[in-house]
């Protein structure tokens, strides 16, 4: 068993880290930054995500682990105070996960670049440099609606607690293996209409963007935002791959929501 850690920089999670390293090591479990097992992310949702983008391309041979020092997030199902067990249950280890879906998105530029294509754990964002995005919107190849306005967010379920939420989305429980695109302030009135309401994409079917003339976009990609500029499509997708977290114990899903969102229960 080969372990990697990610890690941010704040003092309590750089003293969690140096013990973790100290119980790995009087374990005998070797630590590998560069082709381990599972990756353990120390700190909170974000150094999670940091990891999932660093490895990536590793997802089919590697497991997750988040361990958190800050607010309990949804991918982080250990305590800082709890690091013993954590390193017990590793050498226990007999590989089970569970597998969560994510998205793929797929860019596509005017004349000869090469699409770019990239995964998402949470979400994807797509807004307009410095204007309204106007664009058509075809689900499964059938002409939805042509959008006018900031963007649209893509998220899968595991996302659909962050930015899809705060924009009106749904909660949808992980088990689904479904994406959520929700509307960003789009533009409504007797000459511009859309539905203006959440829709659950199924896992068989691909949203496509068709922008009316090609333009440069704010792709945000979780925590990572870039400009691609002389944009002509977008198509999002539930994933071929998967991300898989090692979970010897499981906290139920609505038990994180509630526990996020809602707080104490009477």
């Amino acid at each position: 068993m080969k372990v990697a850690i990610q890690n941010n920089d704040k003092k309590n999670t750089i003293e969690v880290v140096n013990k973790l390293v100290a119980l790995l090591k009087e374990a005998n479990i070797e630590i590998d930054p560069v082709k381990p097992d599972i990756l353990i992310t120390v700190g909170g949702d974000g150094t999670l995500l940091s990891g999932f983008h660093r490895y990536a391309h590793q997802l089919d041979t590697i497991r997750f682990i988040g361990v958190h020092t800050g607010h309990l997030g949804f991918y982080t199902d250990w305590r800082e105070f709890e690091l013993e067990s954590l390193v017990d249950s590793i050498k226990k280890d007999d590989g089970e996960y569970v597998a969560y879906p994510l998205l793929d998105v797929s860019v596509t530029y005017e004349g000869d670049r090469q699409a770019n294509n990239f995964l998402a754990l949470n979400e994807a964002t797509i807004q307009k440099v410095g204007g309204t995005m106007v664009s058509d919107v075809y689900i499964d190849k059938q002409h939805f609606e042509r959008f006018r306005g900031d963007g649209i967010c893509v998220s899968t379920p595991t996302g659909s607690t962050g930015y899809s939420k705060s924009i009106g989305g749904a909660v949808l429980h992980p088990g689904l293996k479904a994406l959520q695109m929700t509307e960003i302030a789009s533009i409504n009135n007797r000459v511009y209409r859309t539905l203006s309401s959440p829709l659950i994409i199924a896992e068989d079917e691909v949203i496509n963007l068709d922008l009316l003339e090609s333009q440069d976009l704010l792709l945000t990609l979780d925590h990572i935002t870039a400009t691609e500029t002389e944009v002509k499509n977008i198509r999002l997708r539930i994933a071929e791959d998967s991300i898989h977290f090692a979970r010897y114990r499981h906290t139920h899903f609505w038990d994180r929501v509630s526990d996020a969102f809602i707080g104490e229960k009477f």
